[in-house]
């Protein structure tokens, strides 16, 4: 057998040697650039494949439009109404002088906390205590002027007496010109008794009615309250209440200025109108819910009076709440809001007011449970700035459309997203 002939390898030959200045071949460089090429490859594929998720999405979310839409459930729906309302006080009076004199002292300033009955300021009047020193005088001199006259009519009515018991024993001993004589003047003696007893009440009176104005000298507080106000000053000529003048033949009164200002501030009365749509809901003792912005705080009251009837000019009635205030922590003068209560309804099927459609008939576009949309008619009942309760037409748990229905039309299948729909302010309502 022969041998197998084993050809001898390729001669090798050597590598090339680099030009001077010229490139020089470096074999790691063409593997880092194959990595880099199969780096790119894969991005490219992932691209891809994102961009055929993406456009398959939007295939299909456009075969089922997006609506937003709210659950209707059962809650308890209210109809309120917020108004302006103002404390003042309970009694307010510009105390005047009756009479006309010099202020001698005054006991109360700005702020001064005062007493039922206590002095507030003291006139001087001169002539008042000259016509009072001068009543009494008449007064005693009619009192004496009634002692005479008594002490006259006794005389001549004993004198008369005598002469009548002595004319009925011995009948032609005294004649009887002086038994007449003798009455007469008896008579005569008890008229003028009777006059000086008259004159002594007139007297009387007349003491008692400079005595009456002489005690306006002092001013006194006719109720507990605050000085919220004060005009006059130690030595200034205080004129009467009511004056008079007289201009051209005819009497025109002027009113003088007063002392002091006085404000009940221990019980307040919180005054609102009330708009004529809400006045058959206002009666005595109902309750109401006060907002003072001022102090942030809230509380129950409850209606103490109203007018009775509705003002010509603002279409509203008068209205108040007694509100305790015996520290003084409410002023006259703040501000407030009083919540009426104007229908109410309890455990309602209620949605948000922005998914009811109006017209002639009210009605609601719905998403029923295969996801199809459908306009279903509706009775409606208490409707609230945010809120609509659903009568008839509608069941709990349904699903109604609240924002825009991106043109679907009823019938056409839908995907419904649970959203939330915005609350309306009630007009008026005081921020919590």
């Amino acid at each position: 057998m022969s041998q197998p002939v084993i050809a001898p390898p390729p001669p090798t030959e050597p590598a090339p040697t680099p030009l001077v200045g010229g490139p020089v071949h470096r074999p790691g460089r063409s593997r880092k650039s194959g990595w880099l090429f199969v780096l790119f490859i894969v991005f490219a594929i992932a691209g891809l494949l994102q961009l055929l998720h993406w456009r398959g999405k939007n295939a299909t979310e456009g075969n089922h439009t997006t609506i937003s839409v709210a659950r209707a459930d059962r809650e308890d729906l209210v109809e309120d109404l917020w108004l302006s309302a103002e404390f003042q006080p309970y009694q307010e009076v510009s105390l005047h002088s009756k009479v006309t004199g010099y202020l001698k002292s005054i006991s109360v300033d700005y702020g001064s906390h005062v007493k039922a009955g206590e002095k507030i300021a003291e006139l001087e009047v001169p002539e008042l205590e000259d016509e009072l020193v001068k009543a009494r005088s008449a007064h005693q001199a009619s009192m004496q002027d009634v002692s005479r006259a008594e002490a006259d009519f006794t005389q001549a009515d004993l004198i008369y007496q005598r002469l009548a018991n002595v004319s009925k024993e011995h009948p032609k001993l005294v004649a009887q010109q002086e038994i007449d004589d003798a009455r007469t003047k008896r008579d005569g003696m008890n008229a003028a008794l009777g006059a000086a007893r008259q004159r002594v009440e007139e007297s009387e009176a007349e003491v008692n009615r400079t005595k009456t104005l002489f005690d306006y000298t002092v001013i006194t507080a006719p109720f507990e309250g605050i000085i919220t106000r004060r005009y006059v000053d130690p030595g200034a000529l205080v004129q009467a209440g009511t004056s008079s003048s007289v201009q051209a033949g005819s009497t025109v009164g002027s009113q003088s200025l007063p002392l002091v200002d006085l404000a009940q501030q221990n019980l307040l009365r919180l005054v609102f109108p009330v708009p004529e749509s809400a006045v058959p809901t206002i009666h005595n003792g109902a309750l109401v819910e006060i907002s003072v912005s001022a102090l942030n705080e809230k509380f129950q009251g409850a209606i103490a009076r109203s007018a009775g009837k509705v003002d010509r000019s603002t279409r509203t009635m008068h209205t108040e709440v007694d509100v305790p205030n015996p520290d003084g922590h409410y002023t006259p003068g703040m501000y407030a809001f009083v919540r009426l209560i104007l229908q109410e309804s309890k455990n309602a099927l209620a949605v948000p007011v922005q998914a009811l459609v109006g017209g002639d008939k009210p009605s609601l576009y719905i998403v029923n449970k295969d996801g199809v949309l459908e306009q279903r008619s509706v009775t409606i009942g208490l409707q609230t700035p945010d809120k609509v309760e659903i009568k008839e037409g509608l069941a709990e748990g349904e699903l109604v459309v609240v924002g825009r229905r991106n043109g679907a039309q009823p019938g056409q299948k839908v995907a419904a997203k649970l959203a939330e729909a915005p609350k309306a302010s009630a007009p008026g309502n005081p921020a919590p």
